[in-house]
């Protein structure tokens, strides 16, 4: 990880991979990520933390399993929203968007309980940005 000031465009521009998120910089104990979504995730949770998606361009809706049933939230860009720890949820983007997401470092990308992944979602904890050239 760099410890010179780094874009979030420069970080995007240096991947390609869809729900392949990338680590920008550690907080503390936590993962600031930056992804590139197309489609549909996976349903998941993450039982002990939070997620946080701030939408940096594009549109992102997030489906969530709670007690009073289903419900999708439609975040535009530059909105952000906190999944809270225990909800079921999936996130999809039909039309393509960039996210940031702040989680505890070693949060699996497809939390602690999911469906069955499909090939084109990579179950990670974060992969390091490639070194500038």
């Amino acid at each position: 990880m760099s410890n010179e000031p780094i874009t979030l465009a420069q970080a995007l521009s240096s991947f390609d991979a869809l729900w392949s998120p990338r680590i920008v910089t550690r907080v503390n104990d936590y993962d600031a990520r930056v992804a590139k979504v197309k489609g549909d995730h996976v349903w998941h949770v993450h039982e002990d933390t939070d997620e946080f998606f701030l939408v940096l361009d594009g549109e992102l809706r997030i489906a969530l399993r709670e007690d009073g049933g289903e419900r999708t939230v439609t975040l535009p860009t530059g909105a952000v929203f906190t999944v809270p720890r225990g909800t079921e949820h999936k996130p999809s983007a039909p039309e393509g968007a960039a996210i940031l997401l702040f989680e505890p470092t070693g949060t699996s990308s497809v939390g602690d309980r999911h469906d069955e992944v499909p090939a084109h979602v990579d179950a990670t904890t974060g992969h390091a940005l490639p070194e500038p050239a």
